[in-house]
């Protein structure tokens, strides 16, 4: 991925831009600066690489060098689009300048307004984090307003921006509470770039507060601002990790009997032994006495270095039964071999069988691997 976002046609693109709106710039230096190192570095880096060369090859001033970043910016991308713009990656590298020499008391104003206009162009959701820390009220301000904006990068920066867990994110150390008032102002959004974010939002907060979540889903469905349809896409992302934990909770809140009256069958494996490379094939049979609504999961207990089992929950369906139904159920998990997120280790796992959030059955099986 790093080399289809950072290549010789991306860097040569912003050179040409810069140096159209910048006559001293040394275009040509300037891309033999940045392109020399790329092959030792990976993706941030190479985004940090290049912020660091525009430092180099733009004027000492900060306001100065910004100033023709803002001009060498190309056109905002199309207003008219809803989802999956996220533009060109490049472009970070910008916002990243305004945060390593921008974030001071002395430019905060120019900072944040120059921000503002670079989401037009690709998210600042990383750089803003900064001045969230150093300058929250002011930080605050501006999202505010970005969240009443006519565009809607803007607007789902007021939210993504603000997210506790936004992955690949500096750490921001603030009270979630106060960014509820922002949410509110964007959960009504016609945009799913938009919606998408607030729901990825709550389900950050989710994981720390589960009533506060509910309590605002509640409110916002009551409210009758949003199309239900995108109303129940929000309520189904944002409490994806607690139906996942088996909330009662949340279960409630969205239909489930926490106690459905079903039978469970058969729960077996096809083969209780298997190797790297060879998928666990399990299968069920569900019986309702009454009609029920029901999340299906199953929990895989990892075995880790120490022994311990580590339990990863893992969607499977979702299913209404009528009163004397009865469906069966077979799945299959492969235990890829080479993954880089997950290191497998020999010897007993387990797999649960997880359904409205209880466990309600469990099996052993034995991974072997070959080194």
């Amino acid at each position: 991925m790093k080399d289809a976002l950072f290549n010789v046609e991306k860097v040569s693109k912003i050179a040409r831009e810069i140096s159209t709106v910048y006559k001293e710039f040394e275009e040509e230096a300037f891309k033999k600066e940045v392109l020399e190192k790329f092959p030792l570095l990976e993706l941030k880096e190479r985004i940090y690489h290049i912020r660091d060369s525009l430092a180099t090859f733009l004027p000492d001033d900060f306001q100065e060098a910004t100033e023709i970043l803002l001009k060498a910016l190309p056109p905002e991308l199309d207003s008219t689009k809803s989802d999956d713009d996220f533009g060109d990656f490049i472009y970070a590298s910008y916002s990243e300048f305004v945060r390593a020499f921008g974030c001071h008391d002395k430019y905060l104003d120019f900072s944040l307004l120059a921000l503002a206009e670079m989401t037009k162009r690709f998210s600042v959701e990383f750089a803003i984090r900064d001045f969230i820390n150093y300058f929250p009220q002011e930080t605050y301000a501006m999202l505010e307003e970005c969240a009443r904006s006519k565009n809607y990068h803007q607007r789902r920066l007021a939210s993504e921006g603000l997210r506790l867990k936004l992955p690949w994110a500096n750490k921001i150390e603030i009270d979630y509470h106060d960014n509820i008032p922002i949410l509110d102002n964007l959960y009504h959004d016609k945009c799913r770039f938009v919606t998408r974010s607030v729901a990825n939002h709550l389900n950050d907060i989710s994981k720390i507060d589960a009533k506060l979540v509910l309590n605002t889903l509640d409110r916002w469905q009551k409210s009758g601002k949003q199309e239900s349809a995108e109303m129940a896409y929000i309520i189904a992302h944002a409490l994806r990790t607690l139906v996942k934990k088996g909330d009662e909770k949340t279960l409630e809140f969205l239909g489930f009997s926490t106690e459905p009256l079903i039978q469970v069958h058969h729960f077996n494996l096809l083969n209780d032994v298997i190797m790297i490379g060879e998928s666990l094939v399990f299968s069920c049979e569900i019986a309702s006495q009454r009609e029920e609504r029901l999340v299906i999961d199953y929990i895989l207990y990892f075995r880790t270095k120490a022994g311990k089992l580590n339990p990863k929950v893992h969607k499977l369906k979702k299913l209404i039964m009528k009163e004397g139904e009865s469906t069966k159920i077979e799945k299959k998990h492969l235990f890829k071999a080479g993954m880089t997120t997950r290191k497998f280790y020999a010897g007993e796992h387990k797999i649960a069988l997880q359904i409205n959030g209880k466990i309600v059955e469990t099996l052993t099986f034995n991974l072997n691997v070959v080194e």
